[in-house]
């Protein structure tokens, strides 16, 4: 058994190096994922949320600042690339039967868009919120990279909006389940593509949980619907600004 003093080293060594903002990490997502798994897999115990939750908490304990953290953590940040590219495989293996779906899925994909970008401006606005914010939270149901990159082009605040992505994703994961089950849609396919469109990149590791079909129809609901919120937010959100503003 390791003695205090080699632990005492250890966390020294640790704490001087980039290293422990990825330790941090990883130990809070293994936390998280064993508390998920401790509540029977409930999407109540979702485990993205939970690991920010120990990591906001390690980090002001120790009073570490956010850069020094992510000086470690951007490891991970730089895995979201490869992870999304991988989603191709899943993809691949349902593709005769999204090319089946190919209508359903546009109708399914324009809705789920546009409702996303137009209620979100418009509950901004309706209640008092001002147009700087509803330009920050249009392209909340894109996944980040996008939806940071919309936000900047339509002079918001990119860094909320990650926020607000995020927070989507953990809502819509979350809820996804219940709100399935009550409107009783039972279709993985139909499942996967809503909670992809709606719930991004968190909503489609949730998908993949139930099922590989889940996960793939998520995977193609998380790509289109990024690609479609960058070519209809930059207009939409303005006109809705315009309108109600």
């Amino acid at each position: 058994m390791p003695s205090f003093a080699n632990l005492s080293h250890f966390w020294v060594y640790l704490s001087a190096s980039p290293l422990l903002g990825l330790t941090i990490t990883l130990c809070a997502y293994i936390l998280a994922q064993a508390i998920h798994a401790r509540c029977r897999f409930s999407p109540l115990a979702n485990p993205v949320a939970i690991a920010i939750g120990l990591v906001s908490l390690a980090l002001l304990l120790s009073n570490m600042s956010y850069e020094r953290y992510f000086a470690g953590a951007q490891f991970v940040h730089f895995l979201l690339g490869p992870a999304t590219v991988a989603l191709a495989v899943p993809l691949a293996r349902q593709l005769p039967r999204m090319r089946r779906a190919f209508l359903p899925l546009l109708g399914a994909l324009v809705a789920g868009c546009v409702t996303a970008i137009v209620s979100s401006v418009a509950v901004v606005l309706l209640l008092g919120g001002s147009p700087l914010l509803a330009r920050t939270v249009g392209p909340k149901s894109a996944t980040t990279p996008i939806a940071m990159a919309v936000s900047e082009r339509l002079a918001g605040v990119p860094a909320l909006t990650a926020v607000l992505v995020i927070g989507t994703g953990i809502f819509g994961a979350i809820t996804a389940r219940f709100l399935f089950n009550a409107l009783k849609i039972e279709s993985h396919a139909a499942r996967g593509f809503a909670l992809g469109v709606a719930a991004h990149g968190i909503g489609t590791a949730r998908a993949f949980q139930v099922s590989a079909e889940m996960g793939a129809f998520a995977g193609l609901g998380m790509g289109l619907n990024g690609i479609l919120t960058a070519v209809l937010a930059p207009v939409l959100v303005p006109w809705m600004v315009r309108w109600l503003g």
